[in-house]
């Protein structure tokens, strides 16, 4: 009968031990797995911008450096759920020029390139005065990111969080989505010059709003950018210490 007791007893154990070394190991895999790559793609930063020829595509290295910077913060701080991707907005180039960059970071590849508006009272081709304010008409500059879909007054559309107080933080309460619009459309560029503008939301053309808002749904990173002195002074995110 001891022989049995000692025997079961032994058993429990060896279930006990074998439960918590699996547990920590479970526990040390997770914790450690984003750390790796979050460094991974920070270090190799410069390498996917060449062998994407991001440059030929119009891409301000500056644009894509800081995006992925605010792709990381935001990475380690557990706020980017769908990881997959980051979408860039460089609104260093003027409206008639594809300056809609989606990139999946861990294949190293251009999703999408294509034409995005900016708010009206941003500017004609080119936009350069942003705010936070409701009722502005501007575009916000910074980090989002991206939240639910849902069917509003321009169809399937994609709501964005911003992530940047004072900067873009009013974006969900002024309506600041992603959507469809007609007035994005090459025709326009012939006509007039330039794509039509929008609300202060980063509308997008008819022909790709949907398989771009399928892939960036649901806790992306959006990085809307402009070499604007004050953004760049204020910005939380792009002055945070812990960024490199």
């Amino acid at each position: 009968m001891n022989k049995l007791v000692k025997k079961s007893v032994w058993a429990i154990f060896a279930i006990i031990l074998m439960a918590a070394l699996f547990s920590f190991g479970e526990t040390k895999s997770v914790e450690t797995r984003p750390l790796a790559a979050l460094n991974k793609i920070s270090a190799d930063k410069s390498y996917l911008y060449d062998s994407l020829h991001l440059s030929t595509s119009g891409l301000s290295k500056e644009a894509f450096s800081y995006g992925i910077k605010g792709y990381t913060y935001l990475l380690s701080l557990g706020k980017i759920k769908n990881d997959g991707t980051i979408s860039i907005i460089d609104f260093s180039l003027p409206s008639y020029v594809k300056r809609l960059f989606v990139i999946d970071v861990k294949k190293g590849k251009i999703l999408f390139n294509t034409y995005v508006s900016h708010g009206r009272n941003s500017g004609k081709e080119m936009a350069n005065d942003f705010s936070n304010e409701p009722e502005s008409l501007k575009s916000s500059l910074g980090f989002y990111v991206t939240s639910e879909t849902y069917n509003g007054k321009h169809g399937y559309s994609l709501r964005l969080e911003g992530e940047e107080p004072g900067i873009n933080d009013n974006a969900f309460g002024r309506g600041i989505v992603m959507h469809s619009a007609p007035y994005v459309n090459e025709d326009l560029i012939h006509k007039q010059g330039y794509i039509g503008r929008s609300e202060g939301c980063p509308a997008v053309p008819q022909k790709f709003y949907k398989p771009i808002i399928e892939k960036i749904k649901n806790g992306s990173c959006l990085f809307m950018y402009s070499p604007d002195n004050d953004y760049m002074r204020d910005s939380p995110i792009l002055n945070n210490s812990a960024l490199t």
